[in-house]
């Protein structure tokens, strides 16, 4: 197995699976001089795919200033 250019690495789906490393797991890297291990971080930075998704929605949906019929007026095509 090799590095690429940009410090990139795969790590065996075996050996993810075995871990419970899931995408957007976060993760730490330890080093003791010698030898390097990767290790789940203590905490995750946020809750997942469902919460990014909330906190975009927060971010981007607050100024819409329309009523649910109006919203369900535009998604039907009526005038």
């Amino acid at each position: 197995m090799r590095i690429t250019s940009k410090g990139q690495v795969t790590i065996p789906a075996e050996i993810r699976e075995k871990a419970g490393l899931l995408p957007h797991t976060d993760v730490d890297f330890e080093f003791d001089g010698r030898h390097v291990r990767i290790v789940r971080a203590a905490h995750q930075k946020d809750e997942g795919r469902g919460a990014r998704l909330v906190a975009h929605l927060r971010r981007h949906g607050g100024d819409v200033r329309m009523t649910t019929d109006e919203i369900m007026a535009l998604t039907r095509g009526d005038e």
